[in-house]
């Protein structure tokens, strides 16, 4: 028998049950170091997980592990904080943030994904071991198996009694506060708001567009999944989109359906204007779309973007356009006039949470202030570059009323030289519960879509 090291025999005598090194498995650690990415670094699991998976020699099922595991404990740390303050010794705010990042894909393991009690507890502690550390380890194991002890519907059984709904809902649905109050002010109804909620925790299936002259419809539908309600261009695949090679080609992209129904409204109502921009065009899923329209209709097609990395990205998927690199605030100087211009402008981005779930924590109401004065700056911009009979669409992925129909009503009123359009007449098929007054609202619980706003203007002078 080998003699133990000093080490191992201190280790014995204390009474520590394992001196072997940490063996975590690789699915767990790189959803792990992902989470890490996103709450502590402030990255974006749309763009680090794909890197991760690629580099990785998982198989395919051990991906679609991690993917379920990573975006699913996005979506439902609140819940899962709430539950650890229930059964540690101290303030949240004080635990370690790895800890904190471990519990929570531990109590995700436990309560929302098919993963056996003592395997989720001991692989999660196998985990904390390594990247963590021993003793911290032995916290994360204490935590883990209180929180196990019981069900899920067990620990979320006090909410039953809360007579604030703001507060309930917020905790059982994972969202913060503030969400939650905004749904209320949209939605008026509960049933509605816990709908709305649900959706955004319900993973979407990757949504493909076929961008024309490029590829069509029938292409995508090649990979599995099926064809999108709404728009003609876009499928759900059952395919990685990265694998698929009409995307790695550069021939087909990946977008959200609402995205793709705005861009085709869009291309809908310029039809006799034959100037066209793309006001905010990065990352370039719809200035992709956008320019293979104008070039099947001849149309000439420009796209601006602020940033020159994501003016890069534009570039690699755009066909017959030319791509600026500018503030959109500013883009009056470069002294050109165009007839069509869409305006998708920055905002909080909550219509889109189900894809993009640390959008729910990163955001604040604090937020809206400035992001509401350069949404109205960017209108502004859009306005200044066009002359009479000229279409500007105004565009956000947020159903807040901030964000929507009072900067409409804001622009009416400063500028007497536009009117706003019926979007009516550009809908879709079967979009007819879309229609928010005169503008698009499309809403996740509704129409399966992100939730995107969009009204259409017309230059009268």
């Amino acid at each position: 028998m080998t003699a133990l090291s000093n080490k191992e025999a201190k280790a014995v005598k204390s009474g520590v049950k394992s001196f072997r090194p940490p063996r975590p498995d690789e699915p767990r650690l790189l959803a792990y170091n992902v989470i890490r990415e996103v709450n502590q670094s402030g990255g974006f699991a749309n763009l680090l997980l794909p890197r991760y998976l690629q580099e990785s020699d998982l198989e395919a099922r051990d991906k679609g592990f991690v993917t379920e595991l990573v975006y699913g404990t996005l979506r439902m740390q609140g819940m899962h904080d709430w539950i650890i303050e229930q059964v540690i010794d101290r303030e949240f705010s004080e635990l370690d943030p790895g800890i904190v990042d471990v519990l929570r894909l531990g109590i995700h393991q436990l309560f929302h994904m098919r993963v056996p009690v003592h395997a989720g507890v001991s692989a999660t502690v196998e985990l904390a071991r390594k990247v963590v550390g021993e003793s911290k380890a032995t916290y994360v194991n204490a935590i883990l198996r209180k929180i196990s002890a019981r069900e899920l519907e067990q620990w979320l059984e006090p909410l039953s009694v809360l007579d604030d709904l703001v507060a309930r809902y917020a905790i059982e649905f994972s969202h913060p506060e503030w969400i939650v109050s905004a749904y209320f002010d949209l939605l008026k109804d509960s049933d509605e708001v816990r709908s709305a909620l649900t959706s955004n925790n319900i993973p979407a299936s990757p949504t493909l567009v076929s961008w024309p002259g490029r590829s069509t419809q029938s292409d995508l539908l090649k990979y599995g999944g099926e064809a999108t309600t709404f728009s003609p261009y876009g499928a759900t695949t059952l395919t990685i989109p990265s694998e698929v090679p009409l995307v790695r080609n550069r021939l087909a992209g990946i977008q959200d359906e609402g995205s793709q129904v705005v861009a085709s409204i869009f291309a809908s109502a310029s039809y006799n204007r034959e100037k066209w921009l793309d006001l905010c065009a990065g990352p370039g899923g719809k200035a992709a779309l956008l320019s293979s329209l104008a070039l099947e209709q001849h149309k000439s097609f420009t796209a601006n973007e602020i940033s020159p990395a994501r003016a890069h990205l534009v570039e690699q998927v755009v066909v017959g356009a030319r791509v600026w690199i500018g503030d959109g605030r500013t883009i009056d100087a470069r002294g050109e006039r165009f007839d069509a211009v869409i305006a998708d402008v920055p905002c909080t981005g909550i219509g889109a949470l189900r894809r993009r779930p640390e959008v729910r924590w990163r955001r604040t109401p604090g937020d809206l202030a400035n992001l509401i004065a350069l949404q109205r700056e960017l209108l502004d911009s859009a306005i200044s570059i066009t002359e009479s009979s000229a279409l500007i669409a105004y565009v956000t992925c947020s159903p807040h009323l901030a964000e929507t129909k009072l900067q409409v009503r804001d622009a009416l009123a400063r500028h007497r030289n536009i009117r706003q359009i019926p979007i009516g007449d550009y809908l879709p098929a079967g979009l007819e519960s879309a229609l928010a007054g005169e503008s698009l609202q499309l809403w996740t619980h509704r129409h399966g879509t992100d939730a995107m706003f969009m009204a259409l203007f017309e230059r009268v002078s």
